[in-house]
């Protein structure tokens, strides 16, 4: 009985170890003026979260006295990019899935903050990082 519990302690506390490394750190996403912090993302399998794209951290407007909000950019293969707005003066902590309808995962993905200066001025954001689940 004992070896029973032990075992089933085993399994449940690897699978949570296995879950908790599925997320990667996700870094470089700064510019003047933003920053997306504590980032970090992972690929969902089919039966999670339409198998997309997820990825949280902390949206910052790093130039509270600029008068510009910030936002992040995430597109998946095959699609163009989606908007996430954050507030001007402040931190915003976001958590979203990108995915495709189409498809049972998402194979590529892109990701990078932004701040926006407005009409006339274009925006300026951090490099673009590009993942790729390693699904076959």
């Amino acid at each position: 009985m004992a070896s029973a519990v032990l075992a089933a302690g085993l399994f449940f506390g690897g699978a949570g170890a296995a879950m908790a490394a599925g997320w990667q750190k996700i870094t470089g996403l700064h510019s003047t003026g933003v920053e997306l912090s504590g980032a970090k993302y992972r690929f969902n399998p089919a039966a999670r979260n339409h198998g997309g794209f997820e990825w949280q951290g902390d949206l910052v407007d790093t130039e509270a006295g600029d008068g510009h909000n910030v936002y992040v950019q995430v597109r998946v293969e095959g699609y163009g990019w989606n908007r996430f707005n954050g507030q001007q003066k402040k931190a915003v902590h976001l958590h979203k899935t990108v995915f495709d309808g189409a498809a049972q995962y998402t194979g590529q993905a892109f990701i990078r903050a932004c701040r926006d200066r407005g009409s006339l001025r274009p925006d300026n954001c951090s490099p673009t990082n590009h993942y790729t689940s390693k699904k076959k």
